[in-house]
């Protein structure tokens, strides 16, 4: 798995220095996650897949961000007692990060390079609402919202990049993990 964005160091939730070389030969769902916004209850489909597909070699990683809306305001521990708590998460929630803008963690800036357009749901009236709202900002290729979902490979390399109001259960996403899953 010797990929640049394998090797790329971001922080446990305690502090840990870490990489996605740790998830090595794994395929990942790796997805910015906030707590008071109106798509949180994708965590309980996020744990969901991780419990179904796990013992396949697929794993989620959450990554906690602040950028859209201030819905990510607690800190690393409220965060992962949130997350314990209100949808028994027990894929790894990682320490916060920034996901756009100033300041953009090296792993989003190398996720969004890879994909810059994410698959959308013929029906989704996200980028609508938040443009109405004044709140789709940034340039193309930037993370829209809060649960933006990468594929990754078993080779640590993005396959497919799904947008935000995308549930993590949607067929189109269960359909692109299964067929990762059995790609060796």
């Amino acid at each position: 798995m010797g990929t640049a964005l394998n090797k790329i160091e971001f922080r446990s939730a305690d502090g840990h220095a870490t990489s996605l070389s740790q998830y090595e030969g794994k395929v990942l769902l790796v997805v910015n996650v906030a707590s008071k916004c109106g798509l949180t209850p994708q965590y309980d489909a996020l744990e969901k897949i991780y419990e179904k597909y796990g013992k396949e070699g697929f794993a989620v990683l959450g990554f906690p961000a602040n950028e859209f809306g201030a819905q990510e305001p607690g800190t690393n521990a409220e965060i992962q007692e949130f997350c314990r708590m209100n949808f028994g998460v027990k894929f790894p929630v990682f320490e916060k990060i920034v996901v756009k803008g100033e300041g953009q963690h090296d792993l989003y800036k190398q996720l969004t390079a890879a994909k810059p357009q994410a698959v959308k749901s013929p029906d989704s009236s996200l980028e609508a609402k938040l443009s109405k709202m004044g709140l789709l900002t940034g340039k193309p290729g930037d993370i829209t919202w809060n649960f933006e979902k990468f594929l990754l490979n078993r080779q640590g390399q993005v396959v497919e990049r799904f947008a935000p109001d995308m549930a993590p259960d949607d067929p189109v996403i269960v359909k692109a993990i299964e067929t990762e899953l059995h790609n060796r």
